[in-house]
């Protein structure tokens, strides 16, 4: 039998900012890998696991998304969190270690499980926010989760053109040990919300929230598309710009990161509008600019055109994300960290679905077939969104 307590504990705006910076610093992990893909490539020739790299660390936060964030619902959050940040430094320094692609792609898949304690935080300050301010909450702590996102590319592709890609694994060490003691300092120590659950169940209750909650499966499903759609760009952006027109390498790759961060401003302004005017609006408008992204990427192949592409980008998907969440964490306040797990879960397997597919697609399309592929993925969940609609 579940059991809610929300806590009296009154989240700050400084506690707000210090988790938003956790889960920037958590979830940059997973994506190091995306601009360095071609230097990786060039020192592991010939090795074909080597290319499932950003693959396999999306699939790892898939698995840590199922394995390890329902613990929130049962497990003291601060110790969780503080843990989890832990192993992902273990996770990293074998990643900077890695003698061959192999097992580099086995540790990768290990950063990506380490990565989900991001989504161990945003539930939890969900849980901690009252629920009139719960929607800019989300906002505010997703606004670091993006800029860790975006920034990461930048951060790998000018370290790694200057000092190597095992550089940029090495300074992500104690990062993720310096957030550890920072959430370990800062957050409250009774947990948000509790379950007696024993784990199977709680792994099992996963399958019984995605069935009985119809509004879960249309968010998940329709994130997971966009996410899809988000991923296609940032997994083939790196090759893209070494093709001859271009000729740019990882240090421009980042670049595009600092471009993306003229989205993260859609997430508090999502926050709001979802607090005061609901969400929905926000997700259908989300979908119709993802499209219309690909479309200005496949009509304008140039350095502009990409650079406005990945604004519109970036600004749909940030949106679309925190509607969905705010959906998503309304349904069931004892559940927040499962509800949580099914939804990131669905968004990943996206992402890993995107990722995969950019590659296919690039290999037999070239720019245009990415292009088709990945607007393509946003005409679907635009289509679901119009489903839920009606």
């Amino acid at each position: 039998m579940d059991q809610s307590a929300e806590t009296p504990f009154r989240l700050t705006r400084g506690l707000t900012f210090l988790m938003a910076l956790a889960c920037g610093l958590a979830v940059a992990n997973i994506y190091y890998n995306q601009p360095l893909l071609g230097i990786i490539l060039a020192e592991f020739p010939g090795s074909k696991a080597a290319g499932v790299i950003p693959t396999a660390t999306q699939l790892g936060y898939a698995a840590g998304l199922f394995l390890l964030v329902p613990l929130g619902d049962q497990l003291n959050r601060r110790r969780l969190i503080t843990g989890q940040f832990a192993f992902l430094a273990l996770a990293l320094a074998a990643t900077a270690a890695a003698p061959n692609g192999l097992t580099m792609v086995i540790a990768s898949f290990l950063v990506g499980i380490g990565a989900t304690v991001a989504q161990q935080i945003v539930p939890f300050a969900a849980a901690l926010s009252s629920p009139d301010q719960r929607g800019r909450t989300i906002g505010s702590v997703m606004a670091g989760l993006l800029s860790g996102i975006l920034l990461s590319r930048t951060l790998a592709g000018f370290i790694g053109s200057l000092a190597g890609w095992r550089a940029v694994f090495i300074l992500g060490v104690p990062l993720a040990a310096g957030a550890a003691m920072m959430m370990a300092r800062a957050l409250p120590a009774t947990p948000a919300a509790a379950t007696r659950l024993p784990y199977r169940h709680v792994l099992l209750s996963l399958f019984s929230l995605w069935r009985e909650e119809a509004a879960l499966r249309r968010a998940t499903l329709v994130q997971s598309c966009l996410f899809g759609a988000f991923s296609v760009f940032w997994t083939v952006l790196a090759l893209h710009l070494q093709e001859p027109a271009f000729q740019m390498g990882a240090g421009v790759t980042g670049l595009f990161g600092i471009v993306g961060l003229a989205g993260v401003a859609a997430a508090p302004l999502a926050g709001r509008i979802a607090d005061h005017r609901g969400p929905g609006l926000v997700v259908g408008l989300a979908t119709l600019l993802v499209v219309a992204s690909w479309g200005i990427f496949a009509l304008f192949n140039s350095v502009w055109g990409l650079v406005v592409g990945v604004i519109v980008l970036d600004l749909a998907m940030q949106g679309a994300l925190v509607s969905n969440q705010h959906i998503v964490y309304a349904l069931r306040p004892e559940a927040r960290n499962r509800l949580n797990t099914v939804f990131m879960t669905g968004m990943f397997l996206g992402g890993a679905f995107g990722s995969a597919g950019a590659t296919a697609a690039w290999g037999l399309g070239g720019w245009l077939g990415v292009c088709a592929f990945g607007g393509g993925l946003g005409a679907v969940a635009a289509a679901l969104w119009l489903r839920g609609r009606r």
